[in-house]
């Protein structure tokens, strides 16, 4: 058995849907459903009724729901109490930052932060969301820093994690200033020369940000694809080089756009918000963690909802 089979399991009982757990898992819909089925098989019973809509679970998972969340927070109780034994080198917190944010927003946050709060011996882990969420919820960080949106939520057990909004993040088109005048490479652009197009991969959660944007439009944009990549460095390289239009976090491209490298290539119906939010395992009682974390709710207005 695997603990992630009960996390899985739980978001199932909360979602009542196959495709939203497996969307705030982080997994594909049928490898979400081959776990919940390895998860019945090890316990030898149905949990999930699923000739209904929307799913609903079985007497037997109705049972099983008060101990499963019971296991899930006694194991990582236990994990955070022996970790609690063991220095960390210098005292410094874990971060799990997905690689845009590490590149762009994290290290001006950090910044500011340190200046009201003092020195903060920092470690930084950076990667896909769904490593970084997994490394929260495995007990591998102190702090996890993420995006969300509704249309791409970040879900996690909200009895087990406790959550802070920070400033908002806004995705936009940008082009190079040069270009402005060569190449007519304003959205939506024109259908008889659509603009080269720089886009994030499938699998990346920005690719769901511009994709929600591109559906959102009242005009369809004519684009093209040019260039493919899961990083938002990568996509600005290629843009900065003349290569092609791109979505950025507006924290990515800050610089560019105030030395006027590079501009803005849409009105406002081009552009989303997303939330920046830290979290932390309320699990883990580290000190040094729990004062950061005082601190910054005490600069925070709001918990994320």
């Amino acid at each position: 058995m695997e603990l992630k089979w009960l996390e899985d399991f739980l978001s199932l009982a909360d979602s009542g849907s196959f495709s939203r757990s497996a969307e705030q898992r982080h997994v594909s819909q049928p490898a979400f459903s081959r776990r919940i089925r390895a998860l019945e098989a090890w316990l030898g019973v149905v949990l999930v009724d699923r000739s209904t809509f929307p799913t609903r679970l079985t007497e037997a998972g109705e049972a099983f729901k008060g101990p499963a969340a019971d296991l899930i927070n006694r194991l990582h109780g236990a994990r955070a109490l022996v970790r609690g034994h063991q220095a960390a080198a210098g005292d410094a917190l874990v971060f799990a930052v997905p690689h845009t944010l590490a590149f762009a927003f994290f290290p001006a946050w950090l910044g500011r932060l340190k200046t009201g709060f003092g020195e903060l011996p920092v470690r930084l882990v950076a990667g896909n969301v769904h490593d970084v969420v997994t490394m929260l919820v495995e007990g591998g960080c102190d702090l996890l820093l993420c995006y969300h949106h509704p249309a791409q939520p970040v879900w996690l057990d909200p009895g087990r994690f406790e959550g802070l909004r920070l400033p908002l993040e806004q995705v936009r088109p940008y082009l190079p200033r040069r270009l402005v005048g060569a190449a007519d490479w304003q959205l939506p652009g024109r259908p008889e020369e659509p603009i080269p197009f720089l886009r994030y991969g499938s699998n990346t959660y920005l690719r769901r940000m511009v994709d929600t944007i591109l559906d959102r439009a009242v005009r369809p944009a004519h684009l093209a694809m040019q260039y493919e990549s899961d990083m938002a460095e990568s996509l600005k390289a290629m843009l900065l080089a003349g290569h092609g239009l791109a979505f950025l976090p507006v924290s990515a491209v800050a610089r560019e756009v105030e030395r006027g490298e590079v501009v803005v290539a849409g009105g406002p119906e081009w552009s989303l918000e997303m939330e920046v939010r830290l979290y932390r395992d309320r699990a883990n009682s580290r000190p040094g963690l729990l004062r950061l974390w005082q601190y910054l709710a005490a600069q925070t207005a709001h918990p994320p909802g």
